[in-house]
């Protein structure tokens, strides 16, 4: 598989990192936070997840650091195993550095396939969803409600609230300075996206949201005697602020080792590591479909990664880590193209750590909230909805139920819809067998590959056709032969269109033969399998 040199993209990928770096701050501190665990610990995850996983990873836009979906975990572990101040986070750090090994076995065994068994309708659940939360969760630091950090995405929370009472109690204790300036650098995200763009090129380098945050430490330095138009500092950036070198490295902590055989300590570990692998796959499914290049990130390599970056951070104190699409989201919104946006996000955290945090603790966080409010809506975007209500049933029913679940909880909802999808699929597909047939030959010295697709082709076959189709050469003549097909799923149809991308900038021709005739480098398989004339043949349901 072909990486374009990270170094290419400098002027795309340094204010992608800007962007990525001021959204993952709050989130580093928050996790570390709902966690129960120091906040350096979230700040070191997301350093490592930054500089070594990003460098290590083949993704080109992912983006790995502290999970949300760990924090339920991690804050029981460290209860469990006696208290922060009781030396229960140095053991639960024991269980972090077991997760990596896990993770580095597992991409080694080549258990990384498993992502591509997820139906495109539940992962375009999870990145609605995930748009959802962030939303609701924002709302409340827009407007100067929460003094938290949002670490946990879960609906119901440790202080007896939840999500939507949080939203109703905005009216009472609204906070009229962090509400104004939330506006403005709202405003200014809306300006930089919708106009300025596209309009010179200095607009490109200096993004709306470095503008946005530096406007925002502006109006609190100007304003913190203003009284009512004042920020409290409960409504800004924490970063822990060392008075000198020798308490910088004393908020380092490590293993104890002296805990690695207790049999609670390896099942926490076993158990972060097939969660904080299953929430990376997903990622990395969901961010390879929001790629507009359309490259395909290798899974056990990202595993591998993964687990090198957890064995680091548990070595030195941190969170466990994996690939975060909040994070992913918002670096390929921002126009980020090679894996040095997630390399310099980490650099630009490690230097706000030691260079410059009591700038940082300046910046109001309903600024940020702006910043998320942005990423959370272009992951849910209204035309999501409406696409896959005209998918049909069998694509929206898993699309919906994922949505609503995640809302409550992330592994439920995945899990729930990854359920109703199958279900969904063996009832359309229990009587026909499916299989991918591939026949190759070498004729005037030109590469011919001919694809014959079984009666039954559902998403099962996705990752024996992704395989297929990703491991032909260039200057490829793919003949690819549908006559026989009497069912194709709406994902396999969704990886036959994302191929003919990558197919232009490999050289590869398409011929597409069916009952209907023969196509040269057909325009777009989605609408040709919608066609009327081609679904008595197909009968292909949408």
């Amino acid at each position: 598989m072909h990486y374009s040199n990270p170094f290419k993209n400098f002027k795309n990928d340094i204010p992608a990192s800007v962007v990525v770096f001021f959204v993952a701050l709050p989130l580093c501190l928050g996790i570390a936070l709902a966690s129960g665990a120091p906040p350096f610990a979230g700040l070191i995850a997301g350093i490592i997840g930054g500089i070594v996983v990003g460098s290590i990873s083949g993704s080109n836009i992912g983006v790995s650091g502290p999970a949300a979906g760990l924090a339920s975990i991690v804050a029981l572990a460290i209860k469990d195993f006696g208290g922060l101040d009781n030396g229960g986070f140095e053991i639960l750090l024991v269980a972090v550095v077991m997760s990596g090994v896990i993770q580095i076995v597992l991409g080694i065994l080549k258990a990384g396939i498993i992502g591509y068994y997820f139906p495109s309708s539940v992962i375009k659940g999870m990145l609605v969803g995930i748009g959802v939360i962030i939303i609701s969760k924002q709302i409340p630091h827009f407007f100067g409600l929460d003094e938290n950090y949002e670490g946990a995405w879960d609906f119901f929370q440790e202080d007896g609230e939840n999500t939507i009472t949080e939203i109703l109690r905005i009216g009472e204790f609204i906070s009229p300075g962090a509400t104004l300036v939330g506006f403005i650098g709202l405003g200014i995200l809306l300006l930089w996206n919708n106009v300025l763009n596209g309009k010179s090129k200095v607009f490109e380098i200096i993004q709306g949201p470095l503008v946005a945050v530096v406007v925002g430490i502006i109006y609190y330095v100007l304003t913190m005697d203003a009284g009512y138009w004042s920020i409290s500092t409960d409504h800004l950036v924490k970063v822990p602020v060392p008075e000198d070198f020798d308490s910088f490295v004393g908020q380092f902590r490590f293993p104890d080792f002296s805990q690695a055989l207790r049999g609670d300590v390896i099942l926490v570990g076993f158990t972060i590591a097939l969660v904080a692998s299953l929430e990376t796959l997903l990622c990395v499914e969901a961010t390879d479909k929001l790629d507009p290049r359309k490259r395909v990130t290798p899974t056990n390599r990202e595993l591998i990664a993964q687990g090198t970056g957890n064995i680091l951070s548990g070595l030195v104190g941190g969170l466990p880590i994996t690939q975060v699409i909040v994070r992913s989201s918002a670096n390929i919104q921002s126009g980020g193209r090679t894996k040095m946006s997630a390399i310099l996000h980490g650099f630009l955290l490690l230097a706000s750590v030691i260079l410059i945090p009591t700038l940082m603790n300046k910046i109001p966080l309903s600024v940020l909230a702006a910043i998320l409010l942005v990423v959370g809506y272009k992951l849910a975007k209204p035309s999501t909805f409406k696409q896959m209500w005209k998918a049909g049933w069998r694509q929206f029913i898993p699309f919906i139920v994922t949505v609503v679940l995640l809302y409550f909880n992330f592994l439920l909802g995945v899990g729930v819809g990854l359920a109703i999808g199958i279900i969904v699929t063996l009832y359309q597909s229990f009587q026909n067998s499916h299989f991918l047939h591939a026949t190759q030959s070498n004729e005037d010295g030109r590469n011919e590959v001919k694809m014959v697709l079984a009666e039954e082709v559902t998403f099962f076959n996705k990752a024996t056709i992704l395989k297929e189709l990703d491991n032909l050469p260039q200057n490829t003549f793919l003949e690819l032969d549908v006559r026989k097909t009497n069912y194709l799923d709406h994902d396999v149809i969704e990886i036959l269109d994302d191929f003919k991308e990558k197919a232009k900038n490999r050289k590869i021709n398409i011929k597409l033969i069916s009952e209907r005739g023969i196509i040269e480098n057909p325009d777009s398989f989605l609408e040709f399998f919608k066609l009327r004339p081609i679904q008595d043949k197909f009968k292909f349901k949408r």
